[in-house]
């Protein structure tokens, strides 16, 4: 029974290991290049025209640490005994909390338009989704006819 606990401890720490490199090697610039994208919409849309320094602090920060989760949570995937449709949902479900949680913090998202904003996510995330699957998948098959020749 130890043995099975020291294994799951290992694991966890290369899960977490593998988090943070990821986090850090993609959130850490595509933070700031999705605050920037998001404050383009925002005074396109006429919802912001200035920022405090708090503002734009708190805002970088909070982009980067997005980012941050956005790109380490993709380590999911090299949880082995996880079937990739249940990684999917695990990845799914922490941007969906992520991105949520910070849009509102921020105030880029009004609670009352928490709907439009899932119904957009969901789309979007089945979509990519969807599309990685089926182009793994036709790969896949490409080299299992290759294989079979």
């Amino acid at each position: 029974m130890l043995f099975r606990a020291e294994k799951e401890v290992w694991f966890m720490k290369k899960f977490v290991k593998a988090f943070c490199i990821k986090g850090l090697m993609w959130g850490a610039w595509s933070g700031p290049i999705i605050l920037a994208i998001v404050w383009l919409c925002l005074k396109s849309a006429g919802v912001m025209t200035m920022l405090t320094v708090d503002e734009a602090v708190m805002n970088v920060f909070s982009a980067a640490v997005m980012g941050f989760i956005a790109a380490g949570i993709s380590a999911v995937y090299s949880i082995e005994s996880m079937p990739k449709a249940l990684a999917g949902a695990v990845q799914g479900l922490v941007l969906y909390l992520d991105y949520l949680g910070f849009y509102i913090l921020n105030g880029w998202l009004l609670p009352d338009n928490i709907w439009i904003f899932t119904i957009i996510f969901a789309a979007g995330f089945a979509a990519i989704w969807l599309t990685v699957y089926i182009t793994v998948r036709i790969k896949v098959d490409k080299m299992n006819k290759m294989l079979t020749r």
